[in-house]
Parts: C-alpha cells; sequence; structure tokens
C-alpha cells in the first residue's frame, strides 16, 4: 500500500460527500488507513458516557467531533491560486524530493 501524498497541516477541498466543497487543514493522516482528519469537516455526535472526575466534576454527553475521510474524497489546495490541484513530484538539483501542483507546476 502506498503512503499518502496529502500529509498534517496541508489545506485540503473536500470534492464528494455532505460537506462538499468545504476547505479545511489536515489535523492529521492516517496513511496506513488512507484517511485524513480535516478540521470542520464530516463532523459527527458522539454520546459518552458521564464519569466523575477525581475533583468530583462530571464529564460527558453529546460531544461533536471530526471523522476521518478517505484521500481519495479531498484533494491538496493549490497555494497559488486557491484551486484544488493533483500532486506531482520533483527532485531539485539538490537531490531534495518536493511535492508540486500538476496544475501550476509550484511546489507545495
Amino acid at each position: 500500500m502506498a503512503a499518502s501524498k496529502i500529509k498534517k497541516g496541508d489545506t485540503v477541498q473536500i470534492i464528494t460527500g455532505k460537506d462538499r466543497g468545504l476547505k479545511g487543514k489536515v489535523i492529521r493522516a492516517y496513511p496506513e488507513k488512507n484517511k485524513v482528519l480535516v478540521e470542520g469537516a464530516n463532523r459527527i455526535t458522539r454520546h459518552t458516557r458521564a464519569e466523575q472526575s477525581a475533583r468530583g466534576s462530571q464529564s460527558g454527553g453529546i460531544v461533536t467531533q471530526e471523522a476521518p475521510i478517505h484521500v481519495s474524497n479531498v484533494m491538496i489546495v493549490d497555494p497559488s491560486d486557491g484551486r484544488p490541484t493533483r500532486i506531482g513530484y520533483r527532485i531539485n538539483e539538490d537531490g531534495t524530493k518536493v511535492r508540486i501542483s500538476r496544475r501550476t507546476g509550484a511546489e507545495l
């Protein structure tokens, strides 16, 4: 299984699903599952059991949080014009491998 081209901190746009068109930052990447966690996208409600902490305060109730999205459903946003693009690779003269935008050729 190939590693994901989308990394933590990238700005991505969701291209399909209920949050289609939404742009957000990648909070966490799960390359082994081919999924990413996008800030503010794919929000789910989770019911947590009320538990008492050592100080006596209660925590629990209904919590909304982000759920992972498959990498095929997101595209990285090109920083030069803000539109979604595919990712390619280029090897610079000094031997470093960098990600580039397939549309504009700009470094990501």
